[in-house]
C-alpha cells in the first residue's frame, strides 16, 4: 500500500550543463504543478462511487444473498480473501481528498471543506466497516515521509469519523464557499450537510452498544432535522454514459456479467409479496415485462444440491446484454453509483424508533421506507397486479408487526448500495447471538466452508504484510493473531 500514502509533486530536470545555475532554469507556463480542487473533485468521487459499485456487485449483494455468484464462488462459500481491489481503490481515492481538503482549508473554502470531509469518512467508514483496524489517523501522510502508517483502533476510528461529521455539518451549514466540481450532489452544500448527518445515523447504528450515549446523540441529530428528507436528497452519482462516467459493469464482458444473478433468497421474499421491484432487479428469464414475467433464483453457495442453473441476470438498468431488452427500450435510466438514500435514512429511523430511541411512529418510518424505495427503483406496480402503492401495502403482506420486518424491507432497498447491504446482515447476525435464527429470511449459504458462520471481515491484503509488516503484526495481534475472515472486529463484539 506505499504507493496509496504518496502526495506531492515530482518534477523532472534534464540536459542542463554543469555550469548551469538553478536559478537561470526558466519554468513552463502549460505544465502547472498544483491541480485545482474542482479537477480533482470529479475524480476522487468517481473512483471511490466505482470502487463501491464494483464492491456491491461482487461481494456486497452477493454476502448478503441479494444477488448469488454462478462463477467464482468464494463469496457464496464463505471462503473469503482480502478483495484488495477495494482496500487499493478506497485508499487512492483518499489521496484526492486530503489534497482537496487541504486546498479548501488553505483558501477559507468551508463548503468545500465540509464536502470533503464527508466523503472521505464515507470512504474510511467503508474501509473499517470492512476489515476493522485500518491506517486511519496517518494514512495519507507521504508529504510527511510516513509510509508505514500503523492500523488505528476501529474504536478510535468510529469516535473521530462521528466527530468529523459533526465539524462537516457546521462547515455546510455556514453558507461559505463552494463546491465546484461536484459530479455527486450538484455543488449543495444543503444536500451535503444531509448526508454528513444521515450517515453519522449510520454509524451510530452500525455501532450500537460499542459506544455510549448511542439513543441521545441519534435523537438530538434527527432533531435538528438536517438528514435526508426524500429522494431528491438521495446520494447517487448518475453515469451520463460516456467515458469516464459510465455505470462500471458496462464495460463488462457477457460472460463476466453472467458471474452474478438473481440470488433464490431475495426472490422468494419478493415472490412471497410480489414485489415490482423484482423487475427492477432482474431480467424475467421470458424476457416479458408487461404481462406475465418469469424468474428463476440461483441458490448462494456451492456444492450437491446447490443448483444454480438458469438463474435470472440482473436487471436492464445494469448492463445492455447483446440482443436483449435494454433499459432505454424499457424507458428507464441506467443504474447510478449508491452512497445512501432517503429510504435507508427511513428505515435508520423506524429501527430507531423501535429501539425507543426517538418518539416517533415505527410503521410510519417503515412505510415511507419502503415507499421511498419503489419511488427510486421507479417500478411498475401492473405486472404484479397492484393499482397503487397503498394497494401494495395493504394488501401484499408487508405491513408492519415487528423489528424483523425493518430488517427484511431494508435488506430489499440495499440492492447495489455498495458493501452496506453486507454490513447490515452482519449486524442483524451478530444481535440474533451469531446466527442466521434470528433472521427470518436468510439461512447460511447452501454447502458453505465456514461452518454456517457469516464471515465477519475481509482480510487484510497481502501486501501490507511486506510493505508495512510491523504494523501489519501489530494488527493480528490485536485480532487474536490471525488474519481470519472469522476474527470479532471491535464494531460486532457482544
Amino acid at each position: 500500500m506505499q504507493y496509496l500514502k504518496y502526495i506531492g509533486v515530482f518534477l523532472l530536470i534534464a540536459g542542463v550543463s554543469a555550469c548551469e545555475q538553478f536559478e537561470d532554469f526558466n519554468e513552463n507556463p502549460n505544465e502547472p504543478t498544483v491541480v485545482p480542487a474542482d479537477v480533482l473533485l470529479p475524480g476522487a468521487i468517481r473512483q471511490s462511487v466505482n470502487t463501491s459499485v464494483d464492491a456491491a456487485y461482487l461481494v456486497g449483494n452477493n454476502a448478503a444473498q441479494l444477488s448469488a455468484k454462478t462463477l467464482r464462488l468464494e463469496v457464496d462459500a464463505y471462503n473469503w480473501n482480502a478483495f484488495p481491489s477495494y482496500w487499493d481503490g478506497w485508499y487512492r481515492s483518499l489521496t484526492d481528498i486530503f489534497e482537496i481538503e487541504r486546498i479548501a482549508i488553505d483558501n477559507g473554502n468551508e463548503a468545500l471543506e465540509g464536502a470533503a470531509i464527508t466523503l472521505r469518512t464515507w470512504v474510511f467508514s467503508s474501509l473499517t466497516n470492512a476489515y476493522g483496524d485500518i491506517p486511519y489517523f496517518d494514512a495519507i501522510d507521504g508529504l510527511s515521509n510516513n509510509f508505514t502508517p500503523v492500523y488505528d483502533a476501529q474504536e478510535d476510528i468510529y469516535a473521530d469519523m462521528l466527530d468529523q461529521l459533526e465539524r462537516a455539518n457546521t462547515l455546510l451549514a455556514s453558507g461559505n464557499g463552494s463546491i465546484n466540481g461536484d459530479v455527486l450532489l450538484g455543488g449543495d452544500a444543503s444536500k451535503w450537510r444531509k448526508f454528513a448527518n444521515s450517515m453519522r445515523l449510520r454509524l451510530l447504528m452500525y455501532a450500537n452498544g460499542q459506544l455510549s450515549n448511542v439513543d441521545t446523540r441519534f435523537a438530538s441529530i434527527v432533531t435538528e432535522g438536517a438528514i435526508l428528507q426524500s429522494n431528491d436528497d438521495n446520494v447517487t452519482l448518475t453515469y451520463t454514459g460516456n467515458f469516464p462516467n459510465q455505470f462500471p459493469l458496462i464495460n463488462l464482458k457477457t460472460g463476466d456479467f453472467d458471474a452474478v444473478g438473481l440470488a433464490d433468497a431475495s426472490l422468494t421474499v419478493m415472490e412471497q409479496y410480489q414485489d415490482p421491484r423484482l423487475l427492477r432487479y432482474a431480467r424475467p428469464n421470458n424476457e416479458d415485462f408487461e404481462n406475465d414475467p418469469s424468474f428463476i433464483g440461483a441458490i448462494n453457495g456451492q456444492g450437491a444440491g446447490c443448483t444454480k442453473d438458469g438463474a435470472s441476470r440482473l436487471g436492464v438498468q445494469y448492463y445492455n446484454y447483446p440482443g436483449l431488452t435494454t433499459a432505454s427500450q424499457r424507458g428507464l435510466p441506467m443504474a447510478e453509483g449508491i452512497i445512501m438514500t432517503y429510504s435507508e435514512v427511513e428505515f435508520l429511523l423506524a429501527e430507531a424508533a423501535a429501539k425507543g430511541w426517538i418518539s416517533e411512529d415505527v410503521e410510519a418510518h417503515y412505510r415511507a421506507g419502503i415507499a421511498a424505495s419503489m419511488e427510486y427503483r421507479l417500478v411498475d406496480l401492473e405486472p404484479f397486479g397492484w393499482s397503487s402503492f397503498e394497494d401494495f401495502y395493504d394488501n401484499s403482506g408487508v405491513a408492519y408487526d415487528a423489528v424483523t420486518d425493518i430488517w427484511e424491507q431494508k435488506w430489499l432497498a440495499m440492492f447495489f448500495h455498495g458493501l452496506d447491504s453486507y454490513f447490515e446482515v452482519r449486524r442483524w447476525y451478530i444481535e440474533s447471538g451469531a446466527s442466521f435464527d434470528g433472521i427470518p429470511f436468510l439461512s447460511a449459504t447452501c454447502g458453505n466452508l465456514n461452518n454456517d458462520r457469516l464471515p465477519l471481515r475481509f482480510l487484510y491484503p497481502g501486501q501490507e504484510q511486506s510493505l508495512n509488516a510491523a504494523n501489519y503484526d501489530s494488527a493480528l495481534s490485536d485480532l487474536g493473531g490471525s488474519n481470519s475472515q472469522n476474527a470479532t472486529i471491535w464494531l460486532i463484539q457482544q
